[in-house]
């Protein structure tokens, strides 16, 4: 049982009414096993939240503005709805549509800011290992690097004196590529580069339009700056800026993210795994990388595989290391290393419910704070790694990774899991629930597998889809 100190109270719900079943929560099991066990030890999850959480009328309708000192304003839907014109306005005037919009707006801003950031970080390490200012890092993935240079204006040739075209250095050509990438957040005029890989209608439609990006972080601050106080009152022209901003993420600092990993760490191709809380190990140290960049998650990889580490954990009384991975950053490592899936966003909790985790290691994005208050009833350790993201709850410790000394800093986070070990108290309860799967299906695996070597192409796949053998494709975008 936790204890009174640190134990998360179970949120209690009405006498007359039972909690709900953990198979009304979650449809997998390994989960609901794991909801059953929080409840007994009265550790507190985010099922119990959302249970006892109820959502604000007035902000699911998008209708409430906390943008100036003068507010909030609140501008409720009526309860018979509303008859002719709409005449609620905020203390400054704004309408139910603008509120809306510059609300819409943040949220586009933030999440854009949070992308496109981790393509940033990207950039610095890639033109840091380009530069040979880290030993850690180097390009992998030359025939990438090669293929993408152009669309950041880089040559790869160049003529000679006797007018021969000439193969340009590697790492000359990685160099610019890092500066031109790296230069795109801070760039003031012109086009965010990668935009002109879209589709010439769609990106010709973007300038009719007027939403192609001039710069990722521009973007970003110009939505602030709209939607302060008495600055933009259009939400269509709001809206607008919406689009640009989400272009300048999508088809740059996401793009850039992914192209640049690629060059790094190699694209990924197809390999089998598994996934779901039984990939957790009883007899092993159980590291768990949780976040959204997988510049340090690459390093623990190599990190744990370091048979002076493994060495070092059987001293301890262990039978190994076994990674696994929650969110994006799992995802990373998955597909290039087949590191197994713990779980998901909603099974961040429940992975350290098993009692099994001796260290979750965290960077960036979709980090619950709860995870270190339930890891106060366990011995579970938090490592916080990144600036940018720490947590004030718990008793997490903060280890900081720099590119610079990156398998410096894996090793330390590794060899901190390894002590933790023989500090388990709880009885270790692990479901058996794990899932076989194949990832890694990169577009460049993609267009081999459809074409080989000398005809890679979407063309089969294309053609399937004209003539109706392929339905259609499903995408789960999370």
């Amino acid at each position: 049982m936790a204890t009174e100190e640190v134990k998360s109270k179970v949120i209690a719900v009405k006498k007359d009414k039972a909690p709900p079943k953990p198979e009304d929560l979650a449809l997998d099991v390994a989960s609901q096993q794991m909801i059953v066990r929080s409840r007994e030890m009265g550790i507190e999850t985010i099922f119990d939240r959302a249970e006892s959480m109820k959502p604000c009328n007035i902000g699911t309708q998008g209708t409430c503005c906390k943008n100036c000192a003068q507010g909030p304003c609140r501008l409720p839907l009526p309860k018979g709805g509303i008859e002719g014109e709409d005449t609620r306005k905020g203390l400054c005037g704004a309408t139910p549509e603008t509120i809306a919009a510059r609300n819409f707006a943040r949220m586009v801003a933030a999440g854009a800011a949070a992308h496109s950031d981790h393509g940033r970080g990207v950039a610095e390490t890639f033109l840091a290992a380009a530069r040979k200012e880290t030993k850690d890092y180097k390009i992998k993935d030359t025939k990438k690097l090669l293929e993408i240079a152009p669309d950041f204006g880089v040559d790869i040739t160049v003529e000679g004196e006797d007018g021969a075209v000439l193969d340009r250095d590697v790492d000359e050509i990685a160099v610019e590529v890092g500066e031109i990438a790296l230069a795109q957040w801070g760039q003031q005029q012109g086009e965010v580069c990668t935009v002109k890989r879209a589709p010439k209608p769609r990106y010709e439609l973007w300038k009719k339009l007027g939403v192609v990006p001039r710069g990722i972080d521009r973007e970003i601050v110009e939505i602030m700056h709209r939607t302060h106080i008495g600055v933009d009152q259009d939400y269509q022209n709001l809206v607008e800026q919406c689009t640009r901003a989400s272009i300048a993420d999508g088809w740059g600092g996401s793009m850039i993210a992914t192209d640049l990993q690629d060059v790094l760490f190699g694209c990924p191709y197809p390999i089998k795994s598994s996934a779901n809380l039984g990939v957790l190990k009883e007899d092993h140290v159980n590291i768990v990388i949780h976040g959204h960049e997988p510049l340090l998650s690459e390093m623990i990889v190599q990190a744990a595989e370091l048979p002076e580490l493994i060495e070092y954990a059987k001293q301890k009384g262990a039978n190994g290391i076994q990674l696994s991975g929650i969110c994006c950053t799992a995802n990373e490592i998955l597909m290039r290393h087949g590191v197994p899936l713990c779980g998901d966003f909603l099974q961040q909790e429940l992975a350290i419910v098993t009692g099994a985790v001796d260290a979750m290691v965290v960077d960036v994005q979709c980090i619950m704070e709860n995870i270190a208050n339930v890891a106060q009833c366990f011995h579970t350790k938090i490592i916080t790694t990144n600036p940018r993201a720490k947590i004030a709850s718990g008793d997490c410790i903060h280890i900081e990774f720099d590119e610079h000394t990156a398998f410096e800093d894996a090793k330390t986070i590794v060899k901190t899991a390894i002590d933790n070990f023989p500090k388990r108290e709880k009885e270790v309860m692990i479901p058996n629930q794990r899932n076989d799967l194949i990832a890694g299906f990169s577009y460049e695996a993609i267009n081999y597998h459809l074409g080989g070597t000398f005809r890679g192409s979407y063309t089969p796949l294309n053609d399937n889809i004209i003539n109706g053998r392929i339905r259609g494709i499903g995408g789960v975008v999370g």
